[in-house]
C-alpha cells in the first residue's frame, strides 16, 4: 500500500497504439510499463512496415478512446477488428495486470488469461512479441 493508501495488486501494463507507415494496420501494444518498446524490433516480428503512434483521431476512430486512456479493453470498442493486439511475452503468466477500464481514471485488475480471453472472443487477432 503507498501513502495514499492505494493497494497496487499486480502489475500496471503499459498500452500504446501504432500504426504502420501507410496507416492500414493498427495496432495496441500491451507491454510491461517499465519498459520502452523497441518499435524497430516489433515491426520486424510482426512482419510490417515502419511503425509510428497513431494520431489521436485514428485512437477515436478505430478504439473510441482518447489519448491518455489508451487501454487494451478499448478493443471492445473495435466493432471490425482492424486492431490487431500485440502482447509482451514478459507478461505471460501474470496472474493480475492493471488496465484501464476505457478512462484513465480507475485501475481495472485482470489476470493476463482473462484479458486474452475477452479479446479473443471479441474476435481481434492477437500477437505475442518481444518488447
Amino acid at each position: 500500500m503507498n501513502t495514499l493508501g492505494i493497494i497496487l495488486e499486480g502489475n500496471v501494463v503499459k498500452n500504446l497504439f501504432l500504426r504502420n507507415s501507410n496507416g492500414t494496420n493498427h495496432y495496441l501494444l500491451v507491454m510491461d510499463k517499465n519498459k520502452k518498446a523497441n518499435l524497430k524490433s516489433i515491426k520486424t516480428q510482426i512482419n510490417s512496415t515502419s511503425l509510428k503512434f497513431a494520431s489521436e483521431e485514428r485512437l477515436k476512430k478505430y478504439l473510441n478512446l482518447t489519448r491518455g486512456s489508451v487501454t487494451p479493453l478499448g478493443i471492445l470498442n473495435d466493432t471490425n477488428c482492424e486492431v490487431q493486439v500485440l502482447i509482451d511475452e514478459d507478461l505471460i503468466g501474470e496472474k493480475k495486470i492493471g488496465v484501464h477500464p476505457n478512462t484513465n481514471t480507475s485501475t481495472l485488475w485482470i489476470s493476463l488469461e482473462d484479458l486474452v480471453k475477452v479479446i479473443q472472443n471479441h474476435g481481434n487477432q492477437i500477437t505475442y512479441i518481444k518488447v
